[in-house]
C-alpha cells in the first residue's frame, strides 16, 4: 500500500474541506510567518539606530578631547563635570525668631580631585524674597562633616562675605560671585592629597542679627560651587548650582484670620468701653460724642486682624467713624483690626431711642441703645426716699423720675426747691439746689435735702437752675425732720420660717418713746456689752459681725429702704444663714446705757428653721394618722353592714 501523503490545509480548504483542523492549522502558520518577519525588520531597523548613534558619541568625545584645556584635567574631563550638590530646605521660624542649626537647611558638595592643588570653591548668592521684605538676612555656612572625603580637605567656616567682583551669576544683577580660597573669611573645600573625593556637608541658616528685619515669607538663595585647580584655585572651571530655600512662617498673633469668639463690641460714655453700659443723651445736635462704641476684631492668638465692620443707627443721632472720618446713618469701614473700629454715635436734633446694629464678617451683636432726650422735661414725679429726715445733710432724701415729651427718660439736671418760705424754715430752700448725676442704674434723679429742725417740710422737683425758667415741675412732697432720742430697741428676723442654712437678716431698730422708729443716726451703746446672743448655729458674712456673738460697738441705722440689699429704714441690718437642721433659733439682747432706764431691758425674737427630714416625718405621722381613721371608718360601716344583712334574712 502506498503510504498516504499529507495534504495541504490550504488545499484542503480550496477543496471545500473547512473543518476546524484545517482552518486552524492555516492560522497558527499565517501568524508565525507574520511576526517572525517583523521581527527581523527591527532588527535591522535597531542596528541601524545605534549605528547612528555610536557615531554621533564619537564625534562629540572628539569635539571634546579637541576644546578641552589641560587647566580643567584635573576634575575629570569636562570641568565641573564630577562635581555635585545635594540640598535640604530649612526653616527660619516665626517673624522676628531667631534662626539657628535646628531650623537650618542643609546642601552637600562633593567632586573628584586628581591633584593636590584642586579645590572647590562655595558662595551664595540672593535671589528672592517676600514682596514686603526689606532686604535678605544673610546666610551663614557651617561645615558639619567631611563625608566620605578620600583626599581630606581644609574648610574654614564664617559668615559670607559681601562679594563685589567676579563672575556675574545671569539673571542676579545686584550681586556676583566668584571662587573662594582657603582664607578665614571664606569657605573653600581643598584637597589635601590627590587623587580622590573632596566632600564637605553643611548647615545654612538666616544670621540672628538681621532676624528681626524678616517678614513671613519664602528667602530663596543659590549655591554656587566652583571647582578650582591650581595653587590658589588660580584656574576656576566650570561653577554648579542649586537652590535653598528658608520659609519664615507668621506668628500666630500676625494672622488675618478673625476669630469670632474674641470679636467684641462695646458702648459707653468713656473713650475705649470694654463693657456696655446704658447712655442717656441730650437730644441738641453736636459734633460731641453722646456716646462710644469700640468694635474690635482678633485673630486666635490674640493679634489685631481686621474684616469688614457695620454699624447703623434707626431713630435719633448718627455714627461717626473716628479713623476715617465717615458718618451717616450707616458706615461699613474695612478694619485692620486692633483700635481703627472705633465709632462715636452722636446727636442729631432728633429726641427718642436710636437703636444700634453691630456687625463684622464673622460675628453680628445684640442691638445696642442710646436714648436721646429733649432739652426741656415734659413730666417729673417726685417721691420721698427718706421717711425721716435728720438735722443736718440728708443725701438722696426725695426721688424723682423725669420724661420728655416723647416719653424718654429725661437725664438732664434736675433741681430741687423748697415750697416757700416757710418750708425753707424746717429744711431747704427757696433757692433750686442741684440734685445727684442722673442714675441709670435706678433711672431717676437722688436730691438732697438739708434739714434745720424738727418738723415737716414741702418740695418739688424741677428741671432748671430757677423756677422762671423751668418747663416742668413735679408733684409736691412733705417730708419729715425727727429730733426723736432712743427709749427702747426692738430686735427682729425678716421672716418667720426658714429653710436650712437659708440667709436670714437681723434687724436691730431703735425706737422713740412713742415706740416708733426713729430718722437715721448712730447709736453709742445701744446693747450693752454682750450684743446679741442667740441659741442657734448660725454662720455669718459681712464686716458688722463676728464669729463668736452679734457684737459691734456702735450701731447705725440706715435712712431708706432697698429691696436690693434689705436696708431696712431705721434699723441697721446685720446677715446670717440659719442652721443646716431644724429647730428654733433665738435672739436675745438687752437695752443698753444710752437709753432711759425704762429701755435697759431684755429684749428677744426667734424664728423657726424648718428641717426636711423633721417635715417628711411629721407628714407621715399625719398620714399615719388619716389612715387609723379610715381604718377605724371602715371597720364601722362593714359592722353596720352585718346588722343590715341579718335583718334582711330574719
Amino acid at each position: 500500500m502506498a503510504p498516504k501523503k499529507q495534504v495541504s490545509p490550504v488545499i484542503r480548504i480550496s477543496r471545500g474541506e473547512r473543518d476546524a483542523s484545517a482552518r486552524a492549522t492555516h492560522l497558527e502558520a499565517a501568524t508565525r510567518k507574520f511576526l517572525v518577519t517583523t521581527n527581523e525588520r527591527k532588527q535591522m531597523s535597531s542596528k541601524t539606530n545605534f549605528k547612528r548613534i555610536a557615531l554621533v558619541a564619537v564625534a562629540a568625545l572628539g569635539l571634546g578631547v579637541l576644546s578641552s584645556a589641560p587647566s580643567n584635567a584635573a576634575w575629570s574631563g569636562t570641568a565641573g563635570s564630577s562635581l555635585t550638590l545635594t540640598v535640604a530646605n530649612g526653616t527660619a521660624g516665626l517673624t522676628g525668631a531667631r534662626s539657628d542649626s535646628t531650623t537650618a537647611g542643609t546642601f552637600g558638595v562633593r567632586g573628584l580631585a586628581l591633584a593636590a592643588t584642586d579645590s572647590i570653591g562655595v558662595a551664595i548668592v540672593n535671589k528672592s524674597k517676600p514682596a514686603l521684605a526689606v532686604d535678605f538676612p544673610t546666610p551663614i555656612f557651617m561645615l558639619v562633616d567631611t563625608g566620605t572625603s578620600t583626599a581630606g580637605l581644609v574648610a574654614p567656616v564664617g559668615k559670607i562675605p559681601t562679594v563685589t567682583s567676579g563672575q556675574v551669576v545671569a539673571g542676579i544683577a545686584d550681586r556676583a560671585i566668584t571662587r573662594y580660597v582657603d582664607t578665614s573669611t571664606a569657605v573653600s573645600l581643598a584637597a589635601v592629597s590627590a587623587p580622590g573625593y573632596v566632600e564637605g556637608n553643611f548647615l545654612v541658616y538666616l544670621d540672628s542679627s538681621t532676624s528681626t528685619t524678616r517678614v513671613a515669607g519664602t528667602y530663596t538663595y543659590t549655591i554656587v560651587a566652583t571647582p578650582a585647580t591650581g595653587v590658589g584655585g588660580v584656574t576656576p572651571g566650570t561653577a554648579q548650582t542649586i537652590d535653598i530655600s528658608f520659609v519664615v512662617a507668621a506668628a500666630a498673633t500676625a494672622s488675618t484670620t478673625v476669630d469670632a469668639s474674641k470679636t467684641t463690641a462695646f458702648l459707653s460714655t468713656i473713650a475705649t468701653p470694654t463693657a456696655d453700659v446704658a447712655v442717656s443723651a441730650l437730644a441738641t445736635a453736636s459734633s460731641t460724642a453722646a456716646a462710644n462704641l469700640a468694635v474690635r476684631t482678633y485673630n486666635t492668638a490674640g493679634g489685631a486682624a481686621g474684616e469688614s465692620i457695620t454699624v447703623s443707627i434707626a431713630g435719633a443721632g448718627q455714627i461717626y467713624h473716628t479713623a476715617t472720618g465717615v458718618g451717616g446713618t450707616s458706615v461699613t469701614v474695612k478694619s485692620a483690626g486692633g483700635t481703627d473700629g472705633d465709632f462715636q454715635i452722636r446727636p442729631d436734633g432728633r429726641a427718642g431711642v436710636a437703636t444700634i446694629s453691630v456687625s463684622t464678617t464673622s460675628s453680628t451683636f445684640s442691638a445696642k441703645t442710646v436714648s436721646f432726650y429733649a432739652a426741656a422735661a415734659k413730666t417729673i414725679t417726685a417721691t420721698v426716699a427718706t421717711p425721716l429726715l435728720a438735722v443736718g445733710a440728708n443725701t438722696g432724701a426725695v426721688r424723682g423720675v423725669a420724661v420728655d415729651a416723647n416719653g424718654t427718660a429725661w437725664t438732664g439736671q434736675a433741681y430741687i426747691v423748697a415750697s416757700s418760705a416757710t418750708d425753707a424754715l424746717v429744711a431747704g430752700s427757696t433757692t433750686p439746689v442741684a440734685c445727684a448725676a442722673y442714675d441709670a442704674t435706678n433711672a431717676r434723679h437722688n436730691c438732697p435735702i438739708t434739714a434745720l429742725t424738727a418738723g415737716t417740710a414741702k418740695f418739688k422737683i424741677i428741671d432748671a437752675s430757677t423756677v422762671a425758667a423751668a418747663t416742668a415741675t413735679s408733684n409736691e412732697v412733705t417730708v419729715t425732720v425727727s429730733v426723736a432720742t432712743a427709749a427702747s430697741v426692738k430686735l427682729e428676723f425678716d421672716k418667720a420660717t426658714y429653710a436650712p442654712n437659708e440667709r436670714a437678716r437681723i434687724y436691730v431698730t431703735p425706737l422713740d418713746k412713742d415706740g416708733k422708729p426713729m430718722q437715721s443716726a448712730t447709736y453709742a451703746n445701744l446693747l450693752t456689752s454682750a450684743g446679741i446672743t442667740l441659741n442657734g448655729s448660725v454662720s455669718y458674712t459681712g464686716t458688722t459681725t463676728t464669729a463668736d456673738s452679734l457684737t459691734v460697738t456702735s450701731y447705725t441705722t440706715s435712712a431708706q429702704s432697698s429691696s436690693t440689699s434689705g436696708a431696712k429704714a431705721g434699723s441697721m441690718q446685720f446677715t446670717v444663714y440659719m442652721p443646716a437642721a431644724g429647730g428654733t433659733v433665738t435672739l436675745s439682747a438687752t437695752g443698753g446705757a444710752s437709753l432711759p432706764q425704762a429701755g435697759q431691758v431684755a429684749v428677744t425674737t426667734s424664728a423657726t428653721v424648718t428641717d426636711s427630714g423633721s417635715a417628711a416625718l411629721a407628714a407621715v405621722t399625719a398620714l399615719a394618722t388619716t389612715v387609723a381613721s379610715l381604718k377605724t371608718l371602715i371597720t364601722t360601716l362593714t359592722n353596720l353592714v352585718l346588722k343590715i344583712q341579718k335583718k334582711v334574712k330574719a
